[in-house]
């Protein structure tokens, strides 16, 4: 059970990316007391938790629906996080947006935290890995994301802009990798029908 969590932890904390958001989350949040910035991050770990657990307990039913085979999932969700992985690649500079009350809910909560790539990750998870496994991976990367966002101000002085920004880099190129794994797989499923 702890080797499953671990493995599927790995591709989760990829697509969660806590340390390449770090930047934003910075910007996003200069200048607020630290009372203010708790209550932010707090906002943003419920906002993420919620999504994420709910999409893990509701995916499989919404694909029973819609007629959605997790190999159709395998294949959309990968070509979805590889435009992710290039989009943050090519894409230096994010546009950056004024702090409001909802900003732990958009865009930390979602889709920074929690946006497709997490969501399309955590559902694989679980048929490669299964549903505790996942789900505790899920909620552990929301808590160390919330832990890093607590602690913002150290890492940034650790990490800097550039190796903040250098480390992004590195988490997209391994979501590229992750989601070319995805549609290899997903497409290997419809060939052994």
């Amino acid at each position: 059970m702890i080797k499953n969590i671990f493995l599927a932890f790995i591709p989760i904390f990829v697509a969660v990316d806590a340390i390449g958001v770090l930047p934003f989350f910075a910007s996003f949040t200069r200048g607020i007391d630290k009372k203010e910035r708790l209550s932010i991050v707090m906002q943003s770990m419920l906002t993420a938790f919620c999504l994420a657990v709910g999409f893990i307990f509701l995916g499989r039913a919404i694909f029973r629906l819609l007629g959605i085979t997790i190999n159709d999932f395998m294949i959309a969700g990968g070509a979805v996080l590889f435009c992710i992985a290039i989009i943050d690649i090519l894409n230096p500079a994010r546009k950056r947006r004024v702090p409001s009350k909802e900003l732990g809910a958009v865009p930390l909560g979602t889709p920074l935290i929690v946006g497709p790539a997490v969501l399309t990750t955590s559902l694989i998870m679980i048929d490669s890995y299964g549903f505790s496994a996942a789900l505790i991976s899920v909620i552990v990367n929301i808590i160390l994301a919330g832990l890093i966002f607590s602690f913002s101000d150290l890492f940034m002085k650790i990490l800097g802009d550039a190796g903040s920004k250098a480390l992004s880099k590195i988490f997209s190129l391994l979501l590229a990798a992750i989601a070319v794994m995805l549609i290899r797989k997903g497409v290997s499923g419809f060939l052994l029908f």
